[in-house]
């Protein structure tokens, strides 16, 4: 099969899982080949998601590592049949890839956990919240892929909730503050925010400023909860683009980050509460 040019975040993930499993296994990539009777190039292809791997590769992939988590293999094998081309593909080469990634990430979790500091999440985001988000990058975007960005950020607002994907946000204070685009388009988003915080599978909760120790991250951050624990993903925001962390010790950190989280942050009610005295003032 022909090498693949831009790998998606799903190849690349599957790559990853496989280099591990043959890494556990204490096996070169030359070595592996010859034990699958391959070219000594398919291995690190195959690791890096630049060709395909198919169900039965897969398997004889695994039996050579010796790999007994049957739960991983078969995670693994449903990401190789889920090879339908997704809505975010019809935007492809209009805005950046990593925008694609996102939605792609989210659409194949089971779960979502989101923790903010700048601006509301993107998947509670107002259609003209997030045209002042986008607008306010310097330099300033061209109005044909402000407009591409804003559509996408709706649509994938759409999509979850068409999925009814269990959410849970928390939200520093601040956020709740920040009027981009002026108070009256900042009040009507934090109205749509208190709207889907009595949605059963939306789960808003804030950080408030006076809170006696913050919780440990910098950037804003995404934890996505894959079929199992080992296919979970962290997306770091950036503003360079989105960084995704996959690692044991990486996943483990933000957890623990998320737990304090947890712990700091008012309960819905609570949250509730704050966000309308925060619309009354606006």
């Amino acid at each position: 099969m022909p090498p693949r040019r831009n790998p998606t975040l799903r190849q690349r993930r599957i790559g990853a899982e496989l280099r591990r499993m043959r890494e556990a296994a204490g096996l070169t990539a030359p070595q592996l080949c010859k034990a699958l009777g391959i070219d000594r190039t398919q291995v690190s292809q195959m690791e890096s998601g630049k060709v395909g791997v198919s169900p039965e590769r897969l398997k004889s992939f695994a039996a050579a590592c010796k790999c007994m988590n049957a739960p991983l293999v078969d995670a693994l094998e449903d990401m190789l049949q889920d090879r339908a081309k997704g809505w975010w593909e019809e935007y492809r080469g209009t805005i950046p890839d990593g925008f694609l990634e996102n939605a792609e990430l989210e659409k194949s979790s089971r779960e979502l956990m989101i923790w903010v500091l700048t601006h509301i999440p993107g998947p509670c985001q107002t259609i003209s919240y997030a045209s002042a988000v986008f607008g306010r990058l310097i330099p300033p975007l061209p109005r044909h892929e402000l407009e591409a960005r804003t559509a996408f950020r709706v649509q994938r607002k759409n999509d979850l909730r068409r999925d009814r994907k269990p959410l849970t946000a928390f939200i520093y204070e601040s956020a709740l503050w920040t009027r981009f685009g002026g108070s009256q388009i900042l009040k009507e988003q934090l109205q749509s925010l208190l709207e889907d915080s009595e949605q059963p599978w939306m789960t808003i909760r804030v950080v408030p400023f006076d809170v006696s120790t913050f919780p440990g991250a910098v950037e804003n951050l995404t934890y996505a909860f894959g079929a199992i624990s080992e296919l979970d993903t962290v997306e770091l925001e950036s503003s360079r683009g989105s960084i995704y962390l996959d690692a044991v010790s990486e996943l483990t950190s933000y957890r623990t980050i998320f737990s304090r989280t947890e712990e700091a942050a008012l309960n819905e009610n609570d949250s509730r509460e704050l966000i309308h005295k925060i619309v009354r003032t606006l």
